[in-house]
């Protein structure tokens, strides 16, 4: 029986067995990689928000945890209206988080450690203060510039009320109208998320040669490839018809208006850009990848973006929004790996981001309040209901074939901070309605690295400002240095899981084979006798498996599998089986 680690060394990484014939330069295929939430992470100057620097700092930390990559919020030059997500200036990076040349060194000290570097673009939107739109502005009706964006004349007898009935996803109309430049009312442009983020217009052959443009920049950098903001946009209907349901995105703070999102067009982008990446492949023989944000309803509209010629990867929400559920999450997975992996891609697992509740608290039950110290699946341990299912989550998903993605606190079991005053709140979602529903600020708190009071490690220098959104005090429980001397912690079981992954055949790329199990229990075999077994029920059940588990994410005695457990065996293979 294999045992699994726990000692706190980096040791040398053994080589991936080959993911399949002819895939060997395809590292992405089954990489877990890592989302850094870069003002949220480590603070290397004392201004109270991560930087470039601050993330090279905790390679070594990323590099014992045992992923593959980084990918990285946007740290391009922006007025932070939406966190970078707004971007003034695609070809550099802003002064908060360092410049050029500290990107340089982050990638290349990622690169010495093994670590691939994954850059958020954002190429549906950009800054209301990038220089195409203030040209625009200027201009007047007519000018190129306003080709580059939707720009369009209002409806009423002056032109008082908007193009079309859509609304933002954050909030209000999706329109704004400009004062033109001799002063009088103009023109409305479009806007999906907010005012300061104007859609940029994909019908411009100028839009898809400048981004060219700028993805070639940063892989000339060194860069191993991007994750795409908002790929099931770009394109909206030619018309700009209205909606016959304007506030779906809005209600639902996702993509749903159909005649704004997932058009047709958008794959010829996607097509576009992996041609420009097999370039560098080529040249090299190493895959830059992209992985793109993508929200489509099923699994086969989400299939058609990683066909062999376009998305490498698209991250697979539905396994983060599925209920606690054994039949839920079996379909949600059966569904995955019928669609998205018959395209000859793998499926890219998600539990967590910077835009979702965190896990602890989302399966804790109790939306609006888990998370708070005293509640349940939360508190100041994150001991309970919610932790106990988080963890079995995160061993049922690094079992699954394919990649994952993990967002940073994830494996430190960080709940929700739910309490935060509406006075530090920076979310534009609550800016613009007033509200604290689907608000993302409590995922973003910056992470407790050690000692026992805010900052908690976060923020260094000599003068050491209060973190941009103040942690709570039971962050000390979750801090990183108690999760490394504890190997109970949530820490441990990332660690251990990512090893095993590395280290055994079955795991990785490959195929699923369900096996018989009780009503509230998923149990599945990887490869050759590795078995993944989740009780998604409260009371415990005899384990699929006899003997001692590989790896589990709660105790196991007496050869059961108690309630909110998961746990995987290896068993022996059958006589005359490879092993």
């Amino acid at each position: 029986m294999l045992t699994a680690t726990t000692d706190h060394g980096v040791s040398p990484r053994p080589a991936r067995p080959a993911s399949a014939p002819g895939t060997s330069r395809s590292w992405w295929r089954d990489a877990v990689v890592y989302q850094v939430y870069v003002r949220s992470f480590l603070d290397s100057t004392g201004d109270g928000i991560g930087d470039l620097a601050g993330v090279r700092a905790g390679l070594t930390y990323l590099r014992k945890l045992g992923v593959d990559g980084i990918w990285l919020s946007p740290v391009y030059p922006s007025p932070q209206h939406d966190h970078g997500y707004d971007v003034a200036d695609y070809l550099d990076v802003d002064p908060v988080y360092g410049d050029l040349e500290e990107f340089d060194r982050l990638v290349a000290a990622a690169h010495r450690l093994g670590l691939k570097v994954v850059l958020d673009i954002v190429p549906n939107h950009c800054s209301s203060e990038h220089p195409w739109f203030r040209a625009a502005l200027a201009e007047g009706p007519g000018g190129p510039h306003r080709a580059l964006f939707h720009f369009a004349d209002g409806r009423g007898e002056g032109g008082e009320l908007p193009p079309n009935n859509w609304r933002a996803m954050f909030g209000g109309p999706a329109w704004s109208r400009v004062t033109e430049p001799g002063g009088e009312p103009g023109q409305w442009y479009l806007h999906l998320f907010t005012p300061e983020q104007p859609d940029l217009n994909w019908r411009d052959p100028a839009v898809a040669e400048y981004f060219d443009h700028v993805l070639r920049f940063w892989l000339d950098r060194g860069a191993d490839g991007f994750r795409v903001d908002v790929a099931a946009g770009l394109f909206k209907h030619p018309e700009l018809p209205d909606s016959p349901d304007p506030e779906a995105d809005e209600r639902t703070r996702d993509s749903v208006n159909p005649l704004a999102w997932n058009q047709p067009e958008v794959h010829g982008v996607w097509r576009r850009w992996r041609a420009l990446c097999d370039e560098y492949a080529d040249h090299d023989g190493r895959d830059r990848l992209l992985v793109g944000e993508v929200s489509v309803p099923t699994a086969r509209e989400h299939a058609e973006y990683v066909r062999p010629d376009e998305l490498h990867q698209a991250f697979f929400f539905h396994l983060l929004s599925a209920p606690w559920d054994a039949d839920a999450f079996r379909l949600v997975i059966e569904e995955a790996l019928r669609d998205i992996a018959g395209t000859g891609s793998t499926v890219t697992w998600v539990l967590n981001n910077h835009d979702q509740v965190r896990t602890v608290t989302r399966y804790a039950g109790e939306s609006g309040t888990s998370g708070a110290p005293g509640s349940p699946g939360a508190g100041p341990d994150g001991a309970g209901l919610g932790a106990a299912r988080a963890r079995a989550a995160a061993l049922l998903m690094l079992a699954l074939p394919g990649a994952a993605y993990v967002y940073q606190g994830e494996e430190l079991g960080l709940p929700e901070v739910v309490d935060l005053p509406d006075e530090v709140l920076t979310d534009p979602i609550f800016r613009r309605t007033g509200s604290r529903s689907r608000i993302r600020d409590g995922c973003r708190v910056p992470l407790p690295w050690s000692g026992h009071a805010s900052p908690f490690g976060f923020t260094s220098g000599a003068e050491k400002a209060r973190p941009w959104l103040p942690q709570p005090e039971w962050f000390a429980e979750h801090a990183t240095d108690r999760a490394l001397a504890d190997t109970r912690s949530f820490w441990h079981l990332y660690r251990n899981g990512l090893q095993l992954r590395r280290d055994l055949p079955q795991l990785g790329e490959g195929t699923l084979r369900w096996l018989d199990a009780p009503p509230e229990v998923l149990a599945f075999e990887r490869g050759d006798g590795l078995v993944c077994a989740v009780n998604f029920g409260t009371s415990p059940v005899p384990a699929p498996v006899p003997g001692t588990p590989l790896l589990a994410s709660g105790e196991c005695p007496d050869g059961t599998l108690p309630g909110s457990t998961a746990a995987w065996w290896v068993t022996d293979p059958a006589p005359g089986a490879p092993r």
